[in-house]
């Protein structure tokens, strides 16, 4: 028999107050069973329109603050969320079995939190995001690769890409995190942190 929680859950949910504590294992967890990509996730936004768009992002850190990630600020999801700065996130791992939902308030990071990440990247990375117009129609793709050669002969020193202006990162800090565990017959565990003041309440909610 499967060990339970306080709650009668599985004792992969934990008894925890803080849903950090819990992602950071089920997070773990994944990076050691996923074969790619176990911090992909889905980011849906919404523009003007009230229209909602979804694509897959990587996130590249979390906190007790939130959940960041990095973009060209002229694409369309940077568009989205300099307008109307709230977002969801769903990651799914199939290995596991689990999916974690997230939603909430989406600010900018500091310059400097930017750069620090910016650096660590690949060189061709850092050149990418110098060459590509994100979202933008393409003429050709050859007019692509044309642009990626000019910025590696601009920064032909590897060492030494700075970071452009239009590239930066968002944190979603969240109001709700939602764990989910498949069970056999569609009776699905979950479990919900709601965020009230500076403390989470925690819900089991139907299937």
């Amino acid at each position: 028999m499967n060990k339970k929680n306080n709650l009668g859950l599985d004792i992969c949910f934990m008894n925890e107050d803080d849903p950090f504590i819990v992602f950071k294992q089920w997070m773990s967890e994944a990076e050691k069973n996923e074969i790619n990509d176990p911090n992909a996730v889905a980011l849906a936004t919404v523009n003007e329109s009230n229209q909602p768009d979804v694509r897959m992002v990587l996130l590249k850190e979390f906190n007790n603050n939130g959940f960041i990630f990095f973009t060209n600020l002229e694409s369309k999801k940077g568009s989205d969320l300099k307008k109307i700065p709230k977002a969801s996130m769903c990651f799914h791992w199939k290995s596991l079995l689990r999916q974690v939902r997230i939603s909430g308030e989406i600010s900018s990071i500091s310059d400097k939190e930017a750069d620090e990440y910016f650096n660590s990247r690949p060189y061709l990375s850092r050149i990418g995001a110098w060459s590509s117009n994100q979202s933008k129609p393409m003429e050709t793709r050859d007019a692509f690769l044309n642009r990626i050669q000019k910025y590696k002969n601009k920064f032909s020193d590897q060492n030494n890409v700075p970071r452009p202006n239009h590239w930066s990162g968002f944190m979603l800090s969240p109001k709700r995190i939602e764990f989910w565990k498949d069970v056999e017959g569609r009776l699905h565990q979950r479990l919900e942190y709601l965020k009230e003041l500076n403390s989470w309440k925690k819900n089991i909610l139907y299937p």
